[in-house]
C-alpha cells in the first residue's frame, strides 16, 4: 500500500501525494527545472544542495539510474518531486529505480501531485522554503515548520559538498565525444605538455573536468576553499572556478582567493564560478524571482550573434550595471535580460551563468572549453600570465 507524502510551502499551501524514496522529513528551497529528460544528472548535481527539485515534465523515472551518468558521488539536494513516477524503468542500463536510488541516499521524494500548480506558484510568488515529509502529515504542523525555516540566502552551502582534499582528475575518455558545434576543434600536439589547469571545486558536476581532460588538459580538482597561494604552488597553466550551490555572497574566501588569481593566470568560470568571478571585479549579486533551472534556456552571443540553447541551474544573478568599464557583458539570457557571460576587458579571466558540458542538456556552448584552452596556450606563448 502506498504511503502519504506531504510538501508545504512558507506561504500556506499544502500539497498531499504518494512517497517514494526514503522515509522522513526535509526542508529546503523549493525551486522546478523544466528539462524533459537529465533526471538524474539533476539530482546529482550538487548545486541543489539545501533545495527540494520539482521537476515540470510529467513522467520521471522511466529509465531508471544507473552508475555512468551520476554527476557526483551521491545527491545533495534535500527532495524531490514529481507527478508521476514510473516504477518499472525500461532501460538495459539501468541497476536502479529511481525511487530506490533515492532511499539509498536517504531523500524523500513526492509524486502524485498537482506539479503545474506547484510550478504556477513558484513562478507567480517566487521560490520559497518548503518541508516535504512522510513522519508529520498534519497541515498546520508542517506550514510553521516551513516558515520557521532557515532560507537559502545567506548561506554556506560550498563547504557541504566540496571535496576535503585535492586529487588528479582521471577517467577514461575513449568514448567520450566533445567535438565543438560552432568552430572546427583545436588540435592539440600530445607531444607536447598538456597544460595543467586547477579547477577550484565549489560543487563541481562530473561532466566538467571530463571536458576539460577531453579538451588536452591535465586537471587538479583542489577544495573550494584553497587559497590562492596553494592553488599557485600547483603550477597551474590555468584556473577553473566550478559551479556550487547557494548564495554567493557569504563566500568571502572564494573571492578573496579569486581577487589574488586575476592577472596570474587566465581563469574560466561556470555559474557558481562566473558570480564569484563578477563579485571579484567588484560587481554585486541578486536574487531571481525563481531563477532559471533547465535545459533549454535561450542565450544571445554577442560576439557572434547566434542564440545558444543552454542547460542553467541558478537562483542568482550579476548586476550589469555594477560590473564596471572594465568588465564587458559577453551573453544574455533572453528570458529575462539578465547576465549570461562576462569577460574582463584586459585581464584573461571570463566565464558564463550556464552550463556548456551540458549534462544532460543541448551541446551548443561546448566551443567554450576550446576558448579556454586557447586563452591557457596563448598566454603561454606570450610568457605573460595576462
Amino acid at each position: 500500500m502506498a504511503n502519504t507524502a506531504k510538501l508545504a510551502l512558507s506561504d500556506g499551501t499544502v500539497f498531499t501525494g504518494i512517497s517514494f524514496g526514503a522515509e522522513g522529513e526535509s526542508f529546503g528551497e523549493v525551486v522546478f527545472n523544466t528539462s524533459m529528460t537529465g533526471y538524474q544528472e539533476i539530482i546529482t548535481d550538487p548545486s541543489y544542495c539545501g533545495q527540494i527539485v520539482v521537476m515540470t515534465y510529467p513522467q520521471i523515472g522511466n529509465y531508471g539510474i544507473n552508475p555512468e551518468d551520476v554527476e557526483s558521488s551521491r545527491p545533495a539536494l534535500k527532495g524531490f518531486v514529481c507527478r508521476e513516477l514510473c516504477e518499472v524503468p525500461s532501460n538495459y542500463r539501468a541497476t536502479h529505480s529511481l525511487s530506490d536510488y533515492l532511499k539509498q541516499h536517504d531523500i524523500v521524494g513526492i509524486s502524485e501531485i498537482d506539479t503545474r500548480a506547484l510550478v504556477r506558484r513558484l513562478r507567480q510568488h517566487g521560490v520559497m522554503t518548503g518541508v516535504l515529509s512522510t513522519v508529520d502529515l498534519d497541515d498546520a504542523s508542517l506550514i510553521a515548520k516551513a516558515q520557521s525555516s532557515p532560507e537559502l540566502v545567506g548561506q554556506d552551502f560550498v563547504k557541504q559538498v566540496m571535496p576535503s582534499e585535492n586529487a588528479e582528475w582521471s577517467e577514461c575518455l575513449a568514448e567520450l565525444s566533445l567535438t565543438p558545434v560552432n568552430r572546427p576543434r583545436r588540435i592539440v600536439d600530445e607531444s607536447s605538455k598538456r597544460p595543467r589547469i586547477v579547477a577550484i571545486d565549489y560543487g563541481m558536476k562530473w561532466n566538467i573536468p571530463r571536458h576539460l581532460a577531453a579538451t588536452g588538459c591535465d586537471v587538479t580538482v583542489v577544495p573550494g576553499t584553497a587559497t590562492a597561494e596553494e592553488i599557485l604552488a600547483l603550477e597551474p597553466d590555468g584556473i577553473f572556478l566550478s559551479n556550487g550551490p547557494g548564495d554567493p555572497r557569504p563566500l568571502t574566501y572564494a573571492v578573496e582567493t579569486i581577487q589574488n588569481l586575476l592577472g596570474k593566470k587566465p581563469i574560466f568560470g561556470i555559474c557558481l564560478g562566473v558570480q564569484l568571478l563578477g563579485l571579484a571585479f567588484g560587481g554585486q549579486i541578486f536574487k531571481l524571482k525563481f531563477g532559471h533551472r533547465g535545459a533549454n534556456q535561450p542565450v544571445m552571443n554577442q560576439k557572434t550573434g547566434k542564440v545558444e540553447v543552454t542547460s542553467q541551474n541558478h537562483g542568482f544573478a550579476l548586476d550589469p550595471d555594477s560590473l564596471g568599464d572594465e568588465v564587458e557583458v559577453t551573453h544574455w539570457n533572453l528570458n529575462d535580460q539578465t547576465v549570461a557571460g562576462i569577460r574582463h576587458k584586459t585581464l584573461a579571466a571570463f566565464g558564463v551563468q550556464y552550463h556548456p558540458e551540458a549534462s544532460a542538456g543541448p551541446h551548443d556552448s561546448r566551443y567554450l572549453f576550446d576558448d579556454f584552452l586557447d586563452m591557457v596556450q596563448d598566454e603561454a606563448a606570450s610568457g605573460s600570465p595576462a
